[in-house]
């Protein structure tokens, strides 16, 4: 049987780091030898520091682009919820109507948590009195805006009236069973990101674009365009 003998020679290269030589010699003399390398310190606090920069301008481009998906997504279920609103209003021959929650509102936990829901009128039969009722079924629940969305904008046309802004009372949008709507054109947006969504009054139908609501007016001729375009 043949015993190998392990010596281990540190010696210094000519790079400034000291590559280690280990010979693996038997009876029959030398039969292989292995380099291994190393970096120096410098070396690798060069590389630490490429990963940190690389990682902190990676996380600023992560959190700007899921702050703008958080507004994003609070005016696509706006302009689902107009839509559920004007079909059921159609399909049930009666009034829908979307309900915003008062940006201005001075209970500070309805401020904190803008959002909308739809509700409906509907008749009470124990107090005789017709009642505000919210909708919750499969298909729709109230929606509570994320992180620091709100309604940066809200300009609502009663039918016969001026336009509506966010300052009156009044902060729902009619879906009539006819298939009309009451105009409006409602921005959303958390101070840095903006989205604004328009309804028609005479298709009911409503469409989101990119930007607030004047660079918006100003590039599109909302309550002309056609707004039963696919988003």
């Amino acid at each position: 049987m043949k015993t190998q003998n392990l010596k281990v020679k540190v010696k210094t290269g000519r790079w400034g780091f000291t590559p280690l030589e280990i010979f693996a010699k038997s009876k029959t003399g030398l039969s292989g030898t292995l380099f291994l390398t190393g970096f120096t310190i410098a070396e690798m606090l060069v590389v630490v520091v490429i990963i940190a920069l690389i990682a902190s301008v990676g996380g600023g481009i992560y959190v700007g682009t899921y702050k703008r998906m958080l507004v994003e997504k609070a005016a696509r279920d706006f302009v689902l919820a107009a839509k559920y609103a004007r079909i059921m209003a159609i399909e049930r021959q009666k009034p829908y109507k979307i309900k915003l929650s008062a940006a201005d509102s001075a209970d500070a936990a309805e401020a904190a948590n803008n959002g909308f829901g739809l509700v409906i009128d509907e008749f009470n039969q124990e107090t005789e009195q017709t009642e505000q009722v919210i909708v919750r079924d499969l298909y729709f629940k109230p929606v509570e805006f994320g992180g620091d969305v709100k309604f940066e904008g809200v300009q609502i046309t009663p039918a016969g009236r001026e336009a509506a802004t966010e300052t009156d009372e009044t902060r729902e949008i009619v879906f009539s069973p006819s298939g009309t709507a009451q105009s409006a054109v409602i921005q959303i947006g958390d101070g840095k990101n903006h989205y604004t969504v328009s309804i028609s009054a005479a298709t009911g139908r409503a469409t989101m674009y990119f930007g607030t609501a004047e660079k918006v007016k100003e590039e599109v001729k909302i309550g002309t365009i056609d707004l039963d375009q696919e988003l």
